[in-house]
């Protein structure tokens, strides 16, 4: 399966901004999409934003205008920029990955920790 590395998590002020990213690397599984996911406190995990490996782009409604997913082609690197951040946005990010037909891995990262607060 696939193995993640996540960072640039941490403690930024409203208003402020952050860069984050994922490395994957994995056998036997065919990454052809790849997407960031948050979970705050007492919340379900939800989908914020994924990308394709023809570079096409989705976000959730919260993450648009204020978030920008990227990637660095060959390898799997993930970047989530994160901009004009609010308290609400306080979670820990994850980023997850699919095979074509957007089969999803069976493993996550460990997570990332981001904390919006003055």
């Amino acid at each position: 399966q696939v193995q993640f590395v996540e960072s640039g998590g941490g403690l930024v002020q409203p208003g402020g901004s952050l860069r984050l990213s994922c490395a994957a690397s994995g056998r036997g599984f065919s990454i052809w999409a790849m997407g960031w996911y948050r979970q705050a406190p007492g919340k379900e995990r939800e989908l914020v934003a994924t990308v394709t490996a023809g570079r096409s782009t989705n976000y959730s409604d919260f993450a648009k205008g204020r978030f920008t997913i990227s990637r660095d082609a060959p390898k799997w690197t993930i970047y989530l920029q994160m901009n004009n951040l609010t308290p609400e946005d306080t979670a820990v990010y994850y980023c997850h990955a699919a095979a074509k037909g957007w089969t999803p891995s069976t493993s996550w990262g460990q997570g990332t920790q981001v904390t919006v607060s003055s």
